[in-house]
């Protein structure tokens, strides 16, 4: 049986809350990239662009709401420029946005360390179920200097400069700290804010127990107990609470976990873990979709389009299980030839960490299997694959908003926002092919076509449902798929985690400065 429907939330009630939430304590956001980009032009110049990345585009709707200081990694040479020129908070002239940056400016060796060495190759692996373990990871030397010398390094600095900004404040802040970059920080800022409410939300899965030990004790214990210094650890999904839970059990010695209350307590600290599924923004969304830029890609994108269309959008990487996807998709047209010419797939791939070698053989082989595909069922007048390989957003958008089937299908992610932007542009009922195993399938799954991601035959018959269903079942499946999506936007989720932080403001006594 479903839960009942929530009612849409508007923004007010959102604004409200907010206003009410920091009348006394401010509002501080730490995340490794920021809300702005500042580019050195061909002049010479420094120019303000909006930040790039998922977790930028989530956060950045907080500034529509309330005035924040938004704490970041200084990444390029504008971003260093504009950080010696502004030594400390500026003010950021982003239309419709009330927001303050301060820039953390690394050496960039020390940096390098932290997300090139440490983060990305290592963190990212194994909190994705990449590493094959007969062969990786290879925690060596270099390493345990990365952590030392790089991720500590840095997590520290984004302490200091938390702590900076909230050394004028006769209450201490909010504080929300994001993503697997900054385990460490919560720690770092508790022992020198000991009032400071924070909440770390990870956005990426958290793998369970028995994975994370590959991982060096010192390392991974220094991260949970990192976490385990905030007040909320927030978490995209049910799976991600219980493995985070059952990871301080098993791992954090004197750590009390009560999994019916979702709380750790360790050291004499209690810490709330709560899902808070990350959504989009629909509003905006719909104003994207109908845009003239949007309409222009759809013209451009109609002769590539067949009587029946399957999508996906995804960064070309190996999480997103793209090469099982296009296994599939032969495996359909070998047992199906009266698809051909009939269904098409159409592949939106953004280059990913291009300077990671498993990224740039995962690439290769995607575009090999594609032309294999191609020459195997194609000609000089149709070709059954077609890929954009570039970063442009509203062209993805215009193929969700004409495609049949959108297919998501990745080994595992923290969300997956496609699979909720597809079923809000979409013009024609599109089905939702997806994984189990990404974090939208909980919200998901009672309207979509469910896959296991290493189950090729499986996928095969899922797509091959999709492709023949009647229009009166895509319609209440499409139906279904929008008022879920529209019930649990951006704003639900902000809400829900800003309504957690009133309560637990309301239960700590404030201790004012004499």
């Amino acid at each position: 049986m479903n839960p009942p429907s929530r009612p849409n939330l508007a923004a007010s009630p959102l604004i409200e809350l907010c206003q009410e939430l920091l009348t006394e304590r401010r509002l501080l956001l730490i995340s490794n990239r920021g809300p702005a980009e500042y580019k050195v032009g061909a002049d010479g110049s420094v120019r303000l662009s909006r930040g790039a990345g998922g977790v930028v585009t989530a956060l950045s709707a907080i500034s529509k709401y309330v005035e924040l200081t938004w704490i970041a990694s200084a990444m390029g040479e504008g971003d260093r420029r504009t950080a010696t020129e502004n030594n400390g908070r500026f003010l950021v002239e982003l239309p419709g946005q009330r927001l303050f940056l301060r820039f953390v400016t690394s050496p960039r060796n020390v940096y390098h360390k932290y997300y090139n060495l440490f983060c990305n190759p290592l963190l990212w692996f194994l909190q994705h179920y990449m590493w094959y373990s007969p062969y990786t990871p290879n925690v060596d030397a270099k390493v345990y200097d990365a952590w030392h010398n790089g991720y500590v390094t840095v997590n520290r600095d984004f302490a200091d400069a938390a702590v900076a900004e909230a050394a004028a404040d006769k209450v201490p802040p909010f504080i929300m700290i994001h993503d697997y970059q900054l385990y460490l920080v919560g720690g770092f800022i508790r022992k020198r804010l000991p009032q400071a409410i924070l909440q770390h939300f990870v956005h990426i899965p958290w793998p369970s127990s028995s994975y994370w030990q590959l991982f060096p004790g010192i390392m991974r214990n220094s991260i949970l107990e990192s976490l385990c210094a905030v007040d909320i650890v927030g978490l995209q999904t049910k799976r991600d609470v219980h493995n985070f839970l059952h990871s301080c059990e098993v791992f954090l010695e004197g750590a009390t976990v009560d999994y019916s209350a979702c709380t750790v307590s360790l050291a004499g600290h209690k810490t709330r873990v709560s899902a808070y599924p990350v959504s989009i923004d629909v509003q905006a969304l719909h104003r994207l979709a109908r845009s003239p830029r949007v309409h222009d890609y759809g013209e451009r994108l109609k002769p590539h389009l067949c009587e029946k269309t399957i999508v996906r959008v995804d960064r070309a990487e190996p999480s997103k299980n793209i090469i099982r996807g296009l296994k599939a998709y032969d495996t359909l047209l070998e047992r199906s030839p009266d698809l051909l010419r009939r269904v098409k797939l159409v592949c939106f791939l953004v280059p990913s960490r291009s300077g990671i070698k498993q990224y740039q053989r995962y690439a290769q082989d995607i575009f090999e299997l594609v032309t294999a595909i191609n020459d195997k069922y194609g000609d000089s007048e149709w070709q059954p694959i077609k890929v954009y390989y570039e970063n442009n957003y509203a062209q993805a958008i215009a193929g969700m908003r004409l495609c049949d089937v959108l297919f998501v299908n990745p080994i595992i992610d923290g969300m997956n926002l496609v699979a909720k932007e597809g079923p809000i542009v979409s013009a024609k009922n599109s089905v939702l092919v997806l994984s189990e195993a990404a974090g939208a399938h909980e919200q998901l799954r009672a309207h979509a076509l469910s896959v296991s991601p290493a189950d090729i035959e499986g996928t095969v018959q899922a797509l091959s449902a999709a492709l023949t269903m009647d229009e009166l079942e895509r319609r209440r499946r499409a139906g279904a798929l929008r008022k879920c999506i529209e019930e649990e936007d951006i704003t639900r989720w902000l809400y829900q985690q800003f309504q957690d932080l009133r309560r637990l403001a309301c239960q700590l006594p404030l201790l004012l400065p004499v």
